[in-house]
């Protein structure tokens, strides 16, 4: 049996607000929307509560705002059984928020608020560094800022603790964060902002890896959407792993499902990542025939049955 896994995130926490429609308005067009919801989410949030799904001791550190969206959220993340004592909250900024545009085909566009995701401060991270430190991986993403993640990747580094980074939204990364990282996970978009290669066939996917590795990370995994995934190792071993071929309702979630769930799964020197991104393909295919992104998100059982 394998042994349950201990996963810091480092993260974003945001109220979705799906806004529903037929297509994307034009300039100067005015649409009716075909619904509303409101349902939990952002990066981190959604990757917590994937690996907690997949049977993970999950501690977040994080901010939310000292409003209804900052309650609603820790409460969701407490019913999935994750820690969030180090979830603080901010009285001046309001918790984060993300305007989904949820299309009919399924594809969507998002608009967001980082609210108290931006204030994460030094002393937030520091007063983590006991979880930081007996974890088996911290995950970040971009909607916190860069810096304290750099922090954490220091001390998790230092304890010998596996980092995995999912470089998104797109932005350019410092080399410095790159050295610190053991796994990096970007989509297409993220890896052309990294590394200037236009990811489209399995040649520019290698090529795209391989300078991520000179950059001083040692594993990449590029998630294709539909595609599926490409891996390559710090040994050089590689393959695509062809995405579950599903009706996608909406796509919102279905990349932080992935990442939660490889946490999830991940032995920490990364020896099994063949069968860690077979899993994750196969959750990320269960999300996407849901609407939104943390009631979307799959258990282990839901996964393994499939």
């Amino acid at each position: 049996m394998q042994k349950r896994k201990n996963v810091v995130v480092l993260g974003s926490i945001n109220a979705d607000i799906i806004l529903k429609l037929k297509r994307l308005p034009k300039p100067g067009e005015t649409m009716k929307l075909q619904g509303f919801e409101t349902a939990g989410g952002g990066k981190g949030a959604n990757q917590a509560i994937a690996a907690a799904r997949s049977s993970s001791e999950v501690h977040f550190v994080g901010r939310v705002g000292a409003d209804a969206y900052g309650k609603m959220m820790c409460d969701l993340l407490q019913k999935d059984g994750i820690n969030i004592e180090h979830i603080k909250t901010d009285a001046n900024n309001p918790t984060g928020q993300a305007y989904i545009l949820l299309q009919d085909s399924g594809e969507n566009s998002i608009l967001v608020n980082s609210g108290a995701n931006a204030f994460i401060q030094e002393e937030d991270v520091k007063n983590a560094r006991y979880l930081i430190e007996k974890a088996d991986v911290i995950v970040a993403q971009f909607e916190v800022p860069i810096n304290r993640i750099i922090e954490a990747f220091k001390m998790a580094r230092a304890a010998g603790v596996s980092t995995i980074l999912n470089p998104a939204p797109a932005t350019k990364v410092p080399d410095k964060l790159l050295e610190l990282t053991d796994l990096i996970t970007p989509n297409e978009v993220e890896a052309e902002m990294l590394t200037d290669i236009h990811v489209d066939n399995p040649i520019s996917q290698r090529n795209a890896a391989k300078m991520l590795q000179a950059k001083g990370v040692k594993n990449v995994i590029l998630t294709l959407g539909s595609e599926g995934a490409y891996y390559l190792t710090e040994n050089n071993q590689e393959q695509a792993v062809p995405a579950f071929k599903v009706k996608a309702i909406d796509t919102t979630g279905a990349g932080d499902t992935f990442i939660g769930c490889l946490a999830a799964k991940l032995n920490p020197n990364f020896d099994n990542i063949p069968q860690a991104v077979h899993y994750a393909n196969k959750a990320s295919s269960l999300t996407v025939q849901k609407i939104g992104a943390i009631p979307s998100i799959p258990t282990e059982k839901e996964i393994t049955s499939r």
